[in-house]
């Protein structure tokens, strides 16, 4: 075998180690973003999850819960949607139309309240809900649920969301 074909041949294996190397490198940089830190309450609420009941504004369970999904992202994004029974198609408030809640945006987390508050861009309500500060009040149970209420004195309801 020529001289110069055994250092080709000496040259492959450390380039497939250079590139094994890079790859091994580049996933352990990448492992911490793909499991968010959950010590703190922002990270808790990251991902979705999908709602377990509902208190209406009397302060009474809602007898026919919504199907309901709510979502933060790990980038400060948020969206909920919240669709009623048919038989409560006319219901309709600043949140609800038609029996259906939409709305979406970007969200802040002040852990030391246990407040998020959400950044309305875009809602089925549109100017009833859009360019609005909703604050809410968080509470995470033992059992890893989220409790939602509203901040708001005049506003008696919460939902109860469970982590996909």
């Amino acid at each position: 075998m020529s001289r110069s074909r055994r250092g080709c041949m000496k040259a492959i294996p450390i380039a497939i180690m250079a590139a094994v190397v890079s790859c091994a490198l580049a996933q352990d940089h990448s492992a911490p973003h793909s499991e968010p830190d959950r010590s703190s309450d922002r990270a808790k609420l990251i991902g979705a999850w999908h709602l377990v009941s509902i208190t209406g504004p009397d302060g009474k369970p809602v007898q026919t819960a919504p199907l309901g999904m709510l979502i933060y992202t790990r980038d400060g994004h948020m969206s909920v949607q919240l669709m009623y029974p048919k038989a409560d198609n006319a219901l309709s408030n600043q949140y609800v139309q038609s029996g259906y809640e939409a709305s979406f945006g970007s969200y802040d987390v002040d852990e030391a309240r246990h407040m998020v508050t959400h950044h309305i861009q875009g809602s089925v309500t549109r100017d009833l809900l859009i360019g609005k500060d909703l604050p809410r009040v968080y509470q995470f149970t033992t059992d890893r649920r989220l409790i939602i209420r509203s901040a708001r004195a005049d506003e008696h309801w919460s939902v109860v969301w469970e982590h996909y």
